[in-house]
C-alpha cells in the first residue's frame, strides 16, 4: 500500500500518539516537514493524508498553505482519507468550502468536549463527555455535507466528519505527556499574553494528573484513529 503522508508545520507539533498507532499497526507512513521547506506534493498519491497543527492561520498568505489546500481538494475529489488536527482540521474545512475565523476566546489546556453527533458511526466507543487538550485561537465552520461530531463550551465546532473518509478535529487528540510539556515551554509567552481568557489554563493546571489525562485521551484517539484507518485500509 502507498504510505500515509503526514504534514508537519512546526517542529514541536509532529504526529505524536498517531505515530505510535501507525507503528504498532505496521502501517507505512512518511512525514513532509513543511517547516523545514520540504515541498507539498501536487498529487494525493497516498493511502491517507494527515495534517498536523501549528501556530499559523489558514488565512495567512503562505505558499504552503495554498499548496496544502489544493492537495486537500484533490484528495477529497479522489476519495483519499483525510485527517486534520487543529490547524490541520481548519485546513480541511477551508479546502472544502467553509470559513475559518477567530474563536470567541483562546482555548488552551484541558477542557471538556461533548459528543454532538449522536448515532454517528464515527462516535462508536467514545464517551458522551471527555476532557481533551486544546490550543487554538481560531475555529472552523462546517463544510457542506459535514456531520458535526464534537462541541465544547468555548467552541461549538470541535470536530466534523464527511462520509467515512474525512475527519477534522479542533482539539488535539494526538497529544503525549512529552508534547504537553514541550508546548508549555515553547509557547510560554502566549500563555502569559492570553492569561485573561476564561479558557486558558496555567502550566500547573495543564500538567496536573497529566499521565491519567493522556491515557484517557488515548482511548478516544484509538476509537477515532481506528475508524479513520479502516477507510485507509479499504483504499489500500
Amino acid at each position: 500500500m502507498d504510505p500515509i503522508i503526514i504534514f508537519r508545520h512546526v517542529d514541536c507539533e509532529g504526529p505524536g500518539y498517531l505515530g505510535r498507532v501507525l507503528e504498532d499497526r505496521g502501517l507505512p507512513w512518511r512525514m513532509v516537514r513543511v517547516d523545514a521547506g520540504e515541498p507539498v506534493p501536487r498529487q494525493p498519491r497516498a493511502s491517507g493524508l494527515v495534517f498536523m497543527g501549528g501556530p499559523m492561520s489558514v488565512n495567512d498568505d503562505l505558499p504552503w498553505v495554498r499548496d496544502e489546500l489544493a492537495l486537500i481538494e484533490a484528495g477529497a475529489a479522489s476519495g483519499v482519507p483525510l485527517l486534520g488536527h487543529c490547524l490541520g482540521g481548519q485546513l480541511i474545512a477551508r479546502a472544502l468550502g467553509a470559513e475559518v475565523t477567530a474563536n470567541g476566546v483562546k482555548e488552551i489546556g484541558w477542557h471538556e468536549v461533548t459528543v454532538a453527533g449522536h448515532g454517528e458511526p464515527w462516535l462508536a466507543g467514545i464517551p458522551e463527555r471527555f476532557p481533551a487538550f486544546h490550543w487554538h485561537g481560531e475555529t472552523f465552520g462546517l463544510p457542506a455535507g459535514a456531520q458535526l461530531l464534537f462541541a465544547s463550551a468555548h467552541c461549538p465546532h470541535q470536530g466534523f466528519a464527511v462520509d467515512d473518509t474525512v475527519l477534522a478535529l479542533q482539539f488535539h487528540v494526538e497529544m503525549t505527556a512529552a508534547l504537553v510539556r514541550e508546548w508549555i515551554e515553547r509557547y510560554r509567552q502566549e500563555l502569559t499574553t492570553a492569561a485573561g481568557s476564561p479558557a486558558v489554563q496555567s502550566p500547573d493546571a495543564m500538567t496536573a494528573r497529566l499521565e491519567s489525562r493522556i491515557d484517557a485521551l488515548h482511548e478516544v484517539a484509538d476509537a477515532l484513529y481506528g475508524r479513520w484507518l479502516a477507510a485507509v485500509a479499504r483504499r489500500g
